[in-house]
């Protein structure tokens, strides 16, 4: 086994020599680090994992901040016909604060303190997205169909706040809408640049 190592390393030093490359930095660096080989994978995974756990921390923040800011809505009854949709699904008219869903408090932060909505909504759409090319990148053709139905579900989202006359609702209608544009320019790009990779023969 210790010849046939000693067989491959020489069979590389000839491949090498012939490059040229034999009293290269990088290949001084290979032969005395093998395990280097690996590095460059362990670091994208590692950024991987510190993007993922920083969204998360931070979804996990705005997410309480923003249903703190929305439970203004329980002395806010003038807004209860409004902004109370998930309750009014559940008990139709509300009449008191009782019939009130904790996930209207979203709702009515997000069209009047829109601050941490915005940053929830960010953020998630970052965690789906690293998630997406994670599992699907080494498949490039299944992360750009990815990229392009996610795009149209922002396109379609963005649809909702199109006549909304709160602040919030404006800001999320041009969030949805921006991300959905990037979202489709990028799969698009991403599908051509696998059909310029992989030409049909």
């Amino acid at each position: 086994m210790f010849i046939e190592h000693r067989l491959s390393l020489f069979e590389s030093l000839l491949i090498f020599y012939s490059k040229g490359t034999l009293l290269s930095f990088e290949f001084y660096w290979i032969i005395n680090k093998p395990s280097l080989i690996y590095i460059k994978g362990g670091i994208v995974v590692l950024c991987i994992i510190i993007q993922f756990g920083l969204a998360a921390i931070l979804l996990l923040f705005s997410t309480l901040a923003a249903w703190y800011e929305g439970s203004a809505i329980l002395d806010n009854p003038w807004e209860w016909k409004y902004s109370t949709p998930f309750s009014q699904m559940m008990y139709g008219q509300v009449h008191s604060k009782s019939h009130i869903s904790q996930l209207d408090y979203f709702v009515y932060s997000a069209k009047f303190h829109p601050f941490f909505p915005i940053i929830m909504a960010i953020s998630s759409l970052y965690l789906l997205i690293l998630i997406g090319y994670y599992l699907l990148k080494p498949q490039n053709k299944k992360f750009a169909c990815f990229l392009f139905i996610l795009g149209g579900g922002l396109f379609l989202l963005g649809c909702f706040f199109m006549d909304s006359t709160t602040t919030g609702g404006k800001i999320f209608f041009y969030i949805w809408l921006v991300s959905g544009s990037l979202c489709t320019a990028t799969a698009i790009t991403t599908y051509f640049q696998v059909l310029n990779r992989n030409p049909r023969r």
